[in-house]
């Protein structure tokens, strides 16, 4: 086997078109990454173009929402606080240009309840119990984590000990059940505890003229009205947090207090924040382009010894005519796999910093989540090199091996994230194609306690990053398998 890899190896190399093809990839994902990126300006309106002020980064440095109205008291080491939400109301506005018009509702995601929260700092720590507008009652904590209550609790208790905060529902206020325990690292022992609430946008999804769909949002404020609060009687201070001069008047909180009687009012959100801003998989948009030279390449790594009448050579040398494919895999898919990361480490930290230059808010994501965004796509050229070449292997013609494996691995990324298609036929493509592996590029998750328009062209997948790349592999996998049946066939 060894020897076989040395002589595909030496045949890759001395093919100064392969080798250049190979070179030209790795240059396109660079330089399309570099042009996007430049092409990408923005900036938050104001007589001087002011650059938008950055995101909050939560506990686990992530992008967050951090925008609620917050009526709060200092909890000075461990404690509890106890309310009944006695009700909860909202409303929403249209917009233009029918901005005036306003409807009474309440959004499934409104929240109000208590919260413990490390400080008024958008991003800080918190933990909290909430009732909802439309999936009963919850705890939440630091933006990302939510653990569902009942759907008939009104009573909503935090208790902390140290780092532990516990929240727990009732409805009757004498029986009461633990929602969740989480832990909260580093509290400070000074912390806020309150009454909060808050209310995202209304989320409104049409079928687009061309295809695809346009998601829209409305502005929307709620409204809680809490009794039975533990803290009655101790000072307040009130936080319309994350709001912002000249905003509208409907995204404005208030806080009244009236004989033992707290109304809050709120929009905004607290929780992750979706793909709205730049990403770290734009910067590597180039990889589709270089994917298509990578098809090509891989293609007539195999058809062009059956165009030059090679292939009979090739297989007189080894006996064992399935490790000839087996070798020609292996080596197309490592040569691919050095040049896609090669290009994905320029192209990743270069285009990151041409955005930032350009006024974009580059969401944050983990060092693990950027390395697997990274390794992940020279993995996935790799791979469609690999199912490239056992096409190639199967027809044997040039043409039709590159125009059918660009089919089945480009295409279907095209049409379902360029809002050609509808949403449910664009989801079903990308758990069944090989273009399924795009998923492994998506670097910020969907989360369900947030609505969101969660579709391929707003970068959203519907398989899991390592799911959608394991689709890739079975292809390769059944492709190279029948390749290699074929060959013991027909050149026998």
């Amino acid at each position: 086997m060894t020897g076989l890899l040395r002589g595909e190896w030496t045949k890759f190399r001395t093919v100064r078109g392969w080798v250049l093809g190979m070179a030209l990839a790795a240059l396109i994902t660079v330089l399309l990454g570099v042009f996007t990126a430049s092409g990408s300006h923005s900036s938050c309106s104001g007589p001087e173009g002011d650059v938008c002020p950055a995101l909050p980064v939560g506990p686990e440095g992530l992008a967050v929402n951090d925008r609620f109205s917050f009526a709060h008291q200092p909890l000075d080491g461990d404690g509890s606080v106890t309310a009944r939400v006695a009700s909860l109301t909202g409303i929403i506005t249209y917009p233009p240009p029918d901005h005036d018009k306003i409807v009474p509702g309440v959004v499934p995601w409104a929240k109000a309840g208590i919260m413990i929260k490390e400080s008024v700092r958008p991003g800080s720590a918190y933990a909290a119990m909430m009732l909802t507008g439309g999936h009963g009652a919850r705890m939440q904590h630091n933006y990302e984590h939510d653990v569902a209550g009942s759907r008939e609790a009104r009573w909503l208790r935090l208790t902390r000990s140290g780092d532990t905060i516990t929240g727990a529902e009732s409805a009757d206020g004498t029986h009461w059940t633990t929602v969740s325990t989480v832990r909260l690292t580093g509290l400070q022992k000074n912390a806020l505890v309150g009454l909060f609430v808050a209310s995202p946008c209304d989320l409104t999804v049409t079928q687009g003229d061309l295809g695809g769909t346009i998601g829209k949002c409305r502005l929307t404020q709620a409204t809680a009205v809490f009794d039975h609060v533990s803290l009655a009687g101790n000072p307040w201070t009130y936080d319309d947090l994350g709001g912002q001069d000249g905003a509208p008047a409907l995204s404005q909180g208030t806080f009244r207090e009236s004989g033992g009687t707290f109304t809050v009012s709120g929009s905004g959100d607290v929780g992750p924040y979706g793909i709205e801003g730049a990403i770290v998989e734009r910067t590597l948009s180039g990889a589709y382009t270089g994917l298509i030279v990578v098809i090509v390449v891989a293609v007539m790594f195999i058809t062009a010894e059956y165009r030059r009448g090679l292939i009979r050579t090739t297989l007189l040398a080894s006996p064992r005519r399935g490790r000839v494919l087996v070798a020609k895999s292996l080596v197309i898919g490592v040569v691919t796999f050095v040049v896609g990361l090669i290009a994905a480490v320029i192209a990743v930290p270069l285009c990151s910093g041409i955005l930032r230059a350009n006024g974009n808010q580059l969401l944050p994501v983990s060092t693990s989540t950027e390395l697997r965004v990274v390794v992940g796509t020279a993995a996935l050229l790799a791979v469609a090199a690999v199912l490239a070449l056992a096409i190639g292997a199967l027809i044997r013609r040039s043409a039709v091996a590159v125009i059918t494996a660009i089919a089945v691995i480009v295409v279907p990324h095209v049409l379902t994230t360029a809002s050609v298609l509808p949403a449910e036929l664009s989801q079903w493509l990308l758990r069944v194609t090989p273009a399924a592996a795009f998923a492994i590029q998506q670097s910020i998750p969907e989360y369900f306690q947030v609505e969101g328009h969660y579709v391929p062209q707003m970068g959203y997948y519907p398989l899991a990053p390592w799911a959608g790349f394991a689709v890739l592999c079975a292809y390769a996998l059944l492709a190279l398998g029948l390749a290699v049946l074929l060959l013991r066939r027909r050149d026998a």
